[in-house]
């Protein structure tokens, strides 16, 4: 949750494979010294949380230079089956590790389970290592730290579709979220079969997680996203009601299948269109924003749904979190999931560089960019509704306000007036942050136009050594 947004900017501004290696670096330092000062039974409860934080901040800084990283060596179209085999790998390491890790604990102690834990980060690094691929020339130096989280924040912000997958993502988890933080209750106090029964049923959603990747291929061939979405939930929401109505453990077991299956379904489906829509120079930050909203959602669904619990017992607990799950499946109709398969999202380098009569500073600003459109009354219409995506696109990609203006001394002419907040981020409009789709947009509503004019606009500071440095225009 507080790593997530800082983690993206870095392995977006940062050599991600260094990035990673150093995380791993540093979570091999933690899980060695939780393994050597459990053994020295020098663990209380406080250090133990601290160094659970420390674990979770390694994750938070992991997961959206990871997801990066493989998209590098994999073709755009392979990369929904790419996010489904991490989905795989997630939910098969949830439903594995637990149960591993109990038979360790009782066979060596957990001093040499947290020693496993800190040489599976070796192991990462030395797959780091081999994987190695060459710098990518840049033509402007690295973002800084904060500017970058703000841009990641304001194309989020500005993005309809990126908006749209992560409130599906909320709408799902939120509800599902009641499995994960009440299954070990389901197994103690109504089936009592304790910890094993606990351990088969969890073993039982990571293998529908695993069967949902064999099927997803299929089923995505056959069937719209929306569909799926809707699919999906159904299949979890009678998993839900079969938590609390089934007393057999094993036929819950396989009852909890298509619940594991659904899972992998929704959550490994937005994340494969998020990596196929997010830009390259962006994609990092605009994951851990997926990665800060699964979070959240389930963050809060495990308290609200303990607090139910608590209030009301197991059994009216999992019956709301079920209808909860349909209602949002029904919102699909009102919020349905983006088509973002058919869009252009390669970088595209199609401006030409700015004539100015001197070089500003990269940090001069703030900048104002105006641009004039001269457009017929005939092709008027066309051209305010050609518009709107235009200037998405500039608040996607570094303006702080875009805004169409109409000439009050002549009717056909109109102004886009662009402000960003230093003159190197507008200049990574025109290095790579606009795609082909981008692209498109201005193009169409250029077609409606007799003519185009740009201009760039720097601020005049008074020369007065109060007013510090002062600036040319």
């Amino acid at each position: 949750m507080l790593f997530a947004l800082p983690a993206g900017a870095l392995a977006d501004i940062m050599d991600r494979h260094r990035l990673l290696i150093a995380v791993q670096l540093f979570q091999l330092v933690v899980g060695c010294s939780l393994s050597v000062l459990t053994a020295l039974n020098r663990m209380p409860p406080a250090l133990l949380l601290t160094f659970t934080f420390l674990l979770g901040a390694c994750l938070a800084c992991t997961l959206p230079a990871y997801q990066s990283v493989v998209q590098e060596f994999v073709p755009r179209q392979q990369i929904r089956m790419v996010a489904a085999l991490g989905g795989v790998a997630i939910n098969g390491a949830r439903a594995v590790g637990p149960a591993l890790a109990g038979v360790l604990l009782a066979q060596v102690g957990p001093a040499v389970v947290f020693a496993i834990t800190a040489v599976s980060a070796l192991a990462f690094v030395v797959v780091l290592l081999r994987t190695r691929r060459p710098a990518v020339p840049r033509n402007l130096p690295p973002e800084r730290f904060a500017s970058a989280v703000r841009a990641g924040g304001r194309y989020v912000r500005n993005s309809p579709a990126v908006r749209r997958m992560l409130l599906r993502v909320f709408l799902f988890v939120l509800p599902g979220a009641a499995v994960w933080a009440l299954l070990p209750l389901v197994a103690d106090d109504l089936l009592d079969a304790g910890s094993t029964g606990f351990g088969l049923l969890l073993g039982s959603l990571g293998a529908g997680a695993v069967l949902g990747a064999a099927v997803l291929p299929r089923l995505t061939a056959r069937l719209a996203v929306n569909r799926m979405l809707v699919l999906s939930a159904v299949l979890f929401a009678v998993s839900l009601v079969a938590c609390v109505t089934v007393p057999v453990l094993w036929v819950l077991a396989i009852l909890l299948v298509p619940a594991g299956m659904a899972w992998l379904f929704v959550l490994m489906g937005v994340t494969g269109a998020l990596q196929v829509f997010l830009p390259q120079w962006v994609r990092a930050r605009g994951l851990s924003t997926y990665n800060m909203v699964f979070a959240a959602s389930q963050v809060a669904g495990s308290l609200l749904w303990g607090l139910v619990a608590q209030t009301v017992g197991l059994v009216p607990t999992f019956l709301a979190a079920a209808v909860v799950m349909l209602l949002g499946a029904v919102t699909v109709a009102i919020w349905p999931f983006p088509d973002v398969a058919h869009l252009d999202r390669d970088s595209a380098v199609y401006w030409d560089d700015p004539d100015l009569a001197y070089e500003p500073d990269l940090q001069e600003g703030p900048v104002l960019v105006v641009v004039r459109y001269v457009i017929p009354p005939e092709t008027e219409e066309q051209f305010l509704r050609a518009m709107e995506p235009v200037r998405r696109s500039r608040l996607q990609t570094g303006a702080t306000s875009c805004e169409l203006y109409r000439d009050g001394a002549d009717s056909s002419v109109f102004h886009l007036v662009q402000s960003f907040p230093t003159w190197e981020e507008h200049l990574r409009q025109h290095t790579g942050r606009l795609t082909g789709t981008d692209r498109e947009h201005e193009e169409l509503a250029h077609s409606f136009a007799f003519n185009v004019f740009g201009a760039h606009l720097f601020p005049v500071v008074p020369s007065h050594p109060s007013h510090g440095r002062r600036k040319a225009t």
